[in-house]
């Protein structure tokens, strides 16, 4: 499968909860084991007027880093974390473009080691995560 196909297969088979988020797959590369998200979060989701709530924050960062192993491998069925931890740098603003990037940092048969961080539309650094996943295929 080349890029745009597997881009395409992602995003036919994302959960739906990240289309509330307005959540699209914009690019995936294999060599460098990233996937990259674009998400415009409405205000709904949001607190302080523009603020992204936490939970969506980790959802988003969560998604990327998962993602980037389904993009990856499509013998895998499905990632369980075992471990996230996120790190709010600055407020992640809705109903601004979010660039949401995951990367795999290693990944056994069994278990990967995943990454993400979030960019505003300035390219300011805003959030970023680490995990540890069990994998099934």
């Amino acid at each position: 499968m080349n890029r745009d196909d597997i881009i395409a297969t992602l995003n036919e088979q994302k959960p739906p909860f990240l289309n509330f988020l307005g959540g699209n797959i914009v690019d995936v590369d294999i060599e460098k084991q990233t996937c990259v998200f674009e998400f415009c979060v409405p205000l709904d989701y949001c607190h302080s007027g523009n603020v992204v709530q936490g939970g969506f924050v980790t959802a988003m960062l969560d998604a990327a880093m998962a993602h980037a192993v389904f993009g990856l491998d499509p013998t895998i069925t499905r990632l369980s974390s075992l471990e996230i931890s996120t790190r709010y740098e600055d407020a992640t603003r809705g109903e601004h473009v979010l660039t949401v990037t995951g990367r795999i940092r290693k990944m056994t048969r069994s278990i990967a080691f995943l990454d993400a961080e979030i960019h505003n539309a300035e390219g300011n650094l805003t959030a970023t995560a680490h995990s540890v996943a069990k994998i099934s295929r």
